[in-house]
Protein backbone atom coordinates (compact mmCIF):
# COMPACT_ATOMS: atom_id res chain seq x y z
CA UNK A 1 0.00 0.00 0.00
CA UNK A 2 1.52 3.31 -0.95
CA UNK A 3 1.62 5.76 1.95
CA UNK A 4 1.54 9.49 1.25
CA UNK A 5 2.85 12.54 3.63
CA UNK A 6 -0.83 13.75 3.38
CA UNK A 7 -3.91 12.20 2.31
CA UNK A 8 -4.10 12.92 -1.19
CA UNK A 9 -7.64 11.88 -1.57
CA UNK A 10 -9.06 14.65 0.67
CA UNK A 11 -11.53 16.94 -0.97
CA UNK A 12 -9.40 20.34 -1.52
CA UNK A 13 -10.75 23.04 -3.91
CA UNK A 14 -8.70 24.56 -6.42
CA UNK A 15 -9.43 28.06 -6.70
CA UNK A 16 -10.00 29.00 -10.14
CA UNK A 17 -10.83 32.63 -12.17
CA UNK A 18 -14.18 34.27 -12.28
CA UNK A 19 -15.61 33.04 -9.01
CA UNK A 20 -15.21 29.18 -10.00
CA UNK A 21 -13.67 26.18 -7.67
CA UNK A 22 -13.47 22.34 -8.25
CA UNK A 23 -13.49 20.28 -6.08
CA UNK A 24 -10.07 17.44 -6.03
CA UNK A 25 -8.70 14.34 -4.34
CA UNK A 26 -11.59 12.77 -3.36
CA UNK A 27 -12.49 11.30 -7.13
CA UNK A 28 -10.25 11.75 -10.27
CA UNK A 29 -11.12 14.75 -12.48
CA UNK A 30 -10.88 14.82 -15.96
CA UNK A 31 -9.13 16.91 -18.81
CA UNK A 32 -10.85 16.74 -22.37
CA UNK A 33 -7.63 18.08 -25.07
CA UNK A 34 -8.99 20.31 -27.63
CA UNK A 35 -6.40 21.49 -30.19
CA UNK A 36 -7.04 24.22 -32.68
CA UNK A 37 -4.15 23.40 -33.98
CA UNK A 38 -3.05 21.65 -37.31
CA UNK A 39 -0.19 20.01 -36.30
CA UNK A 40 -0.79 18.35 -32.65
CA UNK A 41 1.01 15.02 -32.52
CA UNK A 42 -2.25 12.92 -32.16
CA UNK A 43 -5.27 15.21 -33.32
CA UNK A 44 -3.70 18.33 -35.43
CA UNK A 45 -5.94 19.66 -37.86
CA UNK A 46 -9.46 18.04 -36.55
CA UNK A 47 -10.61 21.38 -35.48
CA UNK A 48 -10.81 24.55 -38.02
CA UNK A 49 -13.54 26.01 -37.19
CA UNK A 50 -15.13 27.49 -33.95
CA UNK A 51 -18.32 25.53 -34.87
CA UNK A 52 -16.51 22.23 -34.88
CA UNK A 53 -14.63 23.25 -32.19
CA UNK A 54 -17.63 23.94 -30.07
CA UNK A 55 -19.32 20.75 -31.51
CA UNK A 56 -16.27 18.73 -30.40
CA UNK A 57 -16.25 20.22 -27.22
CA UNK A 58 -19.98 19.40 -26.32
CA UNK A 59 -18.93 15.76 -26.99
CA UNK A 60 -15.78 15.68 -24.92
CA UNK A 61 -17.82 17.27 -21.89
CA UNK A 62 -20.74 14.83 -22.25
CA UNK A 63 -18.32 11.71 -21.82
CA UNK A 64 -17.67 13.28 -18.18
CA UNK A 65 -14.91 16.37 -18.63
CA UNK A 66 -15.26 18.68 -16.32
CA UNK A 67 -12.12 20.22 -17.68
CA UNK A 68 -11.51 21.82 -21.66
CA UNK A 69 -8.13 22.22 -22.15
CA UNK A 70 -7.99 24.39 -25.38
CA UNK A 71 -4.65 24.81 -26.99
CA UNK A 72 -3.58 27.16 -30.23
CA UNK A 73 0.14 25.84 -30.55
CA UNK A 74 1.43 22.51 -30.64
CA UNK A 75 3.85 21.55 -27.99
CA UNK A 76 4.58 18.41 -29.24
CA UNK A 77 8.37 17.62 -30.03
CA UNK A 78 9.44 19.54 -33.41
CA UNK A 79 6.26 21.43 -33.78
CA UNK A 80 6.33 24.30 -35.35
CA UNK A 81 6.11 27.42 -32.95
CA UNK A 82 3.54 29.99 -33.87
CA UNK A 83 3.23 34.19 -33.13
CA UNK A 84 1.04 35.13 -30.39
CA UNK A 85 -1.08 36.60 -32.66
CA UNK A 86 -1.52 33.36 -34.50
CA UNK A 87 -2.34 31.35 -31.37
CA UNK A 88 -4.74 33.96 -29.68
CA UNK A 89 -6.83 33.98 -33.40
CA UNK A 90 -6.96 30.48 -33.03
CA UNK A 91 -7.95 30.09 -29.21
CA UNK A 92 -9.47 33.40 -28.00
CA UNK A 93 -12.67 32.62 -30.81
CA UNK A 94 -12.54 28.76 -29.19
CA UNK A 95 -12.90 29.96 -25.78
CA UNK A 96 -15.64 32.63 -26.87
CA UNK A 97 -17.74 29.87 -28.18
CA UNK A 98 -16.74 27.01 -25.30
CA UNK A 99 -18.06 29.57 -22.87
CA UNK A 100 -21.54 30.66 -24.47
CA UNK A 101 -22.11 26.48 -25.77
CA UNK A 102 -21.07 25.06 -22.03
CA UNK A 103 -21.32 27.82 -19.64
CA UNK A 104 -20.98 25.14 -16.45
CA UNK A 105 -17.38 23.61 -17.98
CA UNK A 106 -14.01 24.32 -16.53
CA UNK A 107 -12.19 26.11 -19.63
CA UNK A 108 -8.40 25.82 -19.17
CA UNK A 109 -5.77 27.59 -21.75
CA UNK A 110 -3.18 25.97 -23.14
CA UNK A 111 0.08 28.15 -23.07
CA UNK A 112 3.20 29.57 -22.10
CA UNK A 113 2.81 33.47 -23.16
CA UNK A 114 1.05 35.78 -20.75
CA UNK A 115 -0.35 37.86 -23.19
CA UNK A 116 -2.64 35.13 -24.54
CA UNK A 117 -3.28 34.06 -20.97
CA UNK A 118 -4.48 37.07 -20.42
CA UNK A 119 -6.68 37.86 -22.88
CA UNK A 120 -8.24 34.47 -22.69
CA UNK A 121 -9.39 34.48 -19.07
CA UNK A 122 -10.63 37.44 -20.05
CA UNK A 123 -12.83 35.88 -22.97
CA UNK A 124 -13.54 33.34 -20.29
CA UNK A 125 -10.73 30.76 -19.03
CA UNK A 126 -11.04 29.52 -15.75
CA UNK A 127 -7.62 27.86 -15.78
CA UNK A 128 -3.95 29.03 -17.27
CA UNK A 129 -1.93 25.70 -18.41
CA UNK A 130 1.87 26.55 -19.01
CA UNK A 131 4.22 24.05 -20.05
CA UNK A 132 7.44 25.79 -19.27
CA UNK A 133 6.67 25.96 -15.72
CA UNK A 134 6.46 30.03 -16.04
CA UNK A 135 9.96 29.68 -16.57
CA UNK A 136 9.64 31.07 -20.46
CA UNK A 137 7.34 33.96 -19.47
CA UNK A 138 7.53 34.17 -16.08
CA UNK A 139 4.95 37.35 -16.05
CA UNK A 140 2.31 34.54 -16.77
CA UNK A 141 2.11 34.33 -12.88
CA UNK A 142 1.62 37.49 -12.45
CA UNK A 143 -1.68 37.02 -14.89
CA UNK A 144 -2.87 34.33 -12.24
CA UNK A 145 -2.23 36.33 -8.98
CA UNK A 146 -4.27 39.31 -10.73
CA UNK A 147 -6.98 37.17 -12.19
CA UNK A 148 -7.49 34.56 -10.02
CA UNK A 149 -6.99 32.02 -12.72
CA UNK A 150 -6.02 28.60 -11.84
CA UNK A 151 -2.58 27.59 -12.64
CA UNK A 152 -1.09 24.52 -13.34
CA UNK A 153 2.80 24.46 -13.74
CA UNK A 154 4.37 21.45 -15.85
CA UNK A 155 8.01 19.96 -15.05
CA UNK A 156 10.09 20.44 -18.20
CA UNK A 157 13.55 18.66 -19.47
CA UNK A 158 13.33 20.95 -22.83
CA UNK A 159 16.17 23.67 -23.35
CA UNK A 160 18.21 22.98 -19.76
CA UNK A 161 20.65 20.39 -18.16
CA UNK A 162 18.75 17.96 -15.83
CA UNK A 163 19.74 16.12 -13.07
CA UNK A 164 20.11 12.43 -13.48
CA UNK A 165 17.71 11.02 -10.91
CA UNK A 166 13.96 11.64 -12.24
CA UNK A 167 12.52 12.56 -8.91
CA UNK A 168 15.44 15.36 -7.83
CA UNK A 169 14.83 16.49 -11.47
CA UNK A 170 11.04 17.39 -10.58
CA UNK A 171 11.74 18.82 -7.71
CA UNK A 172 14.54 21.23 -8.68
CA UNK A 173 12.55 22.56 -11.57
CA UNK A 174 9.38 22.84 -9.85
CA UNK A 175 10.72 24.62 -6.80
CA UNK A 176 11.99 27.50 -8.72
CA UNK A 177 8.51 27.86 -10.75
CA UNK A 178 6.98 27.83 -6.94
CA UNK A 179 9.38 30.78 -6.09
CA UNK A 180 7.86 32.96 -9.06
CA UNK A 181 4.81 32.02 -8.46
CA UNK A 182 4.87 33.19 -5.05
CA UNK A 183 6.66 36.36 -5.80
CA UNK A 184 3.66 36.97 -8.00
CA UNK A 185 1.79 36.39 -5.24
CA UNK A 186 -0.17 33.28 -6.33
CA UNK A 187 -1.98 31.80 -3.77
CA UNK A 188 -1.36 28.03 -3.30
CA UNK A 189 -4.94 27.37 -3.24
CA UNK A 190 -4.76 28.21 -6.83
CA UNK A 191 -1.80 26.09 -8.04
CA UNK A 192 -1.78 21.94 -9.66
CA UNK A 193 1.28 20.68 -10.64
CA UNK A 194 2.12 18.44 -13.41
CA UNK A 195 5.54 16.30 -13.89
CA UNK A 196 5.41 16.81 -17.25
CA UNK A 197 5.33 12.98 -18.75
CA UNK A 198 6.58 13.15 -22.16
CA UNK A 199 8.59 16.69 -22.16
CA UNK A 200 12.19 15.87 -22.87
CA UNK A 201 11.72 12.63 -21.43
CA UNK A 202 12.70 9.21 -22.63
CA UNK A 203 10.61 6.51 -22.00
CA UNK A 204 12.78 5.12 -19.26
CA UNK A 205 12.72 7.93 -17.45
CA UNK A 206 8.90 8.58 -18.13
CA UNK A 207 8.07 4.95 -16.10
CA UNK A 208 10.68 5.67 -13.58
CA UNK A 209 8.40 8.61 -12.92
CA UNK A 210 5.51 6.83 -13.04
CA UNK A 211 7.18 3.82 -10.57
CA UNK A 212 8.27 7.17 -8.15
CA UNK A 213 4.98 8.92 -8.46
CA UNK A 214 4.11 8.55 -4.76
CA UNK A 215 7.33 10.96 -3.96
CA UNK A 216 6.27 14.09 -5.90
CA UNK A 217 3.30 14.82 -3.11
CA UNK A 218 6.05 16.19 -0.71
CA UNK A 219 5.90 19.02 -3.04
CA UNK A 220 1.85 19.83 -1.45
CA UNK A 221 0.55 20.38 -4.30
CA UNK A 222 -2.44 18.23 -6.25
CA UNK A 223 -1.18 16.71 -9.13
CA UNK A 224 -2.06 16.79 -13.11
CA UNK A 225 -0.72 14.15 -15.43
CA UNK A 226 -0.65 14.17 -19.03
CA UNK A 227 -0.27 10.98 -20.35
CA UNK A 228 -2.24 10.40 -23.07
CA UNK A 229 -1.04 8.73 -26.23
CA UNK A 230 2.56 9.83 -25.27
CA UNK A 231 5.42 7.99 -26.95
CA UNK A 232 6.80 6.05 -23.94
CA UNK A 233 3.30 4.62 -24.23
CA UNK A 234 3.92 3.31 -27.76
CA UNK A 235 7.40 2.31 -26.86
CA UNK A 236 5.61 -0.36 -24.48
CA UNK A 237 3.30 -1.21 -26.54
CA UNK A 238 4.14 -1.12 -29.93
CA UNK A 239 0.95 1.23 -31.17
CA UNK A 240 0.73 4.45 -32.71
CA UNK A 241 -0.77 7.82 -31.11
CA UNK A 242 -3.82 7.32 -32.16
CA UNK A 243 -4.15 3.61 -30.79
CA UNK A 244 -3.14 4.24 -27.95
CA UNK A 245 -6.03 4.54 -25.80
CA UNK A 246 -5.77 1.78 -24.02
CA UNK A 247 -2.40 2.15 -22.60
CA UNK A 248 -3.36 5.79 -21.98
CA UNK A 249 -5.71 4.03 -19.58
CA UNK A 250 -3.67 1.42 -18.03
CA UNK A 251 -1.52 4.93 -16.71
CA UNK A 252 -4.75 6.67 -15.33
CA UNK A 253 -5.87 3.89 -13.29
CA UNK A 254 -2.31 3.37 -11.72
CA UNK A 255 -1.36 6.91 -11.19
CA UNK A 256 -4.96 8.05 -9.86
CA UNK A 257 -3.82 5.06 -6.80
CA UNK A 258 -0.65 6.89 -6.68
CA UNK A 259 -2.85 9.66 -6.20
CA UNK A 260 -3.10 11.95 -9.18
CA UNK A 261 -5.96 14.70 -9.11
CA UNK A 262 -6.60 15.48 -12.72
CA UNK A 263 -5.96 13.34 -15.73
CA UNK A 264 -5.48 15.13 -18.76
CA UNK A 265 -6.35 12.88 -21.92
CA UNK A 266 -7.66 12.91 -25.61
CA UNK A 267 -10.51 9.87 -25.29
CA UNK A 268 -12.72 10.85 -22.40
CA UNK A 269 -14.62 8.14 -21.99
CA UNK A 270 -11.83 5.30 -22.09
CA UNK A 271 -10.49 7.10 -19.16
CA UNK A 272 -13.35 7.52 -17.71
CA UNK A 273 -13.99 4.15 -16.71
CA UNK A 274 -10.43 3.17 -15.99
CA UNK A 275 -10.18 6.04 -13.15
CA UNK A 276 -14.02 4.81 -11.69
CA UNK A 277 -12.38 1.58 -10.95
CA UNK A 278 -9.15 2.92 -9.22
CA UNK A 279 -11.46 5.67 -7.57
CA UNK A 280 -13.70 2.59 -6.49
CA UNK A 281 -10.40 0.76 -5.41
CA UNK A 282 -9.23 3.85 -3.03
CA UNK A 283 -12.95 4.11 -1.85
CA UNK A 284 -12.68 0.79 -0.36
CA UNK A 285 -9.41 1.01 0.33
CA UNK A 286 -10.17 4.26 2.68
CA UNK A 287 -13.01 2.26 3.77
CA UNK A 288 -10.70 -0.60 5.25
CA UNK A 289 -7.81 1.79 6.76
CA UNK A 290 -9.70 4.21 8.17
Amino acid sequence: MIEFETDVFVERRWRLAHGRDLALGARGVLMGVLNVTPDSFSDGGQLTSVELAVERGRAIAADGAAILDIGGESTRPGGDPVDAATEQGRVLPAMRGMLDALPETILSVDTYRADTAAKAVEAGAHIVNDVWGLQREPDIANVAASTGAGLCIMHTGREREKLADVIADQFAFLETSLEIAARAGVRDAQIVLDPGFGFAKDAGENFALMARFEALHKLGYPLLVGTSRKRFIGHATGREAADRDIGTSATTALLRAAGAAVFRVHNVAVNRDAMAIADAMIAERNDITG
